[in-house]
């Protein structure tokens, strides 16, 4: 129970700390999967299912990329004021 507990508070405190980020990177990754599927069955001529397996993968790992981006972003923004 202590354990579950404290998952959730570092979830918590994780959430708290990093709203903005983690909103604009869900926004994106949602935004990503749209486009690629939409490109790959336009471009590449691949099945629906085809498109969507790799318009899941491919955006994740984009979407990991563009958090690290955001917040190495902001930490030098905030030193500048």
């Amino acid at each position: 129970m202590e354990v579950t507990t404290g998952i959730f508070k570092a979830a918590e405190n994780i959430f708290r700390n990093n709203k903005g980020s983690i909103l604009r990177t869900i926004i994106y990754t949602i935004g990503h999967f749209a486009i690629a599927i939409t490109v790959l069955m336009l471009v590449a001529d691949v099945s629906f299912v085809i498109a969507l397996t790799d318009a899941i993968i491919e955006p994740l790992a984009n979407s990991i990329w563009y958090f690290i981006l955001d917040k190495w972003w902001t930490s030098k923004n905030l030193n500048k004021s």
